[in-house]
């Protein structure tokens, strides 16, 4: 029995999967962590890009009947490299703002122009991120990074297109 006892075979193996599970659990929690940053990062270029595109009062292509407001969406989803799809970024989480006096006023859905000459506008988009770490995702809810990305310029004096002409 006490050959048995003494016998210190598969030690280093045991020990090994010890650490393994700490090691690779913290690899993965980097990754998510990159993760994050990354797609965070993203977003906010993407918004920016959908904000610049939306102060320089565009117009769609000729036969083209979207609004500005839907076009500077169309930017945003285009701009994200594929993390904003409909499906994962629904239009409804891409949100217009005017600022009046300091103060963010909705732009509402039906104004095509995306604000008046001049005014300043707030893009944000509120966007959520699934953990791929079980060990993070308690410190999130839902298991999810939830935030938003935002950002603000001023329209350029575009003319406000005449309609009925």
């Amino acid at each position: 029995m006490t050959k048995f006892l003494r016998n210190e075979k598969g030690t280093a193996i045991l020990e090994f999967a010890f650490v393994a599970i700490l090691v690779f659990g913290l690899l993965f929690a980097i990754v998510d962590l990159g993760m994050m940053f990354f797609v965070n990062l993203t977003m906010q270029n993407a918004v920016r890009e959908g904000t610049r595109y939306a102060i320089a009062g565009p117009t769609a292509p000729l036969g083209d009947t979207r609004t500005r407001r839907q076009l500077v969406i169309d930017k945003i989803h285009d701009s994200s490299v594929g993390l904003c799809d409909r499906g994962r970024c629904p239009d409804g989480n891409i949100h217009f703002y005017a600022l009046e006096s300091g103060v963010p006023v909705p732009i509402a859905p039906g104004d095509p122009v995306v604000g008046a000459p001049s005014q300043i506008i707030e893009v944000t988009v509120d966007y959520s991120w699934p953990l791929l770490t079980p060990l993070m995702k308690p410190f999130f809810p839902g298991g999810r990074y939830n935030f938003r990305v935002g950002a603000t310029m001023r329209n350029e004096p575009f003319p406000v297109p005449v309609s009925g002409g």
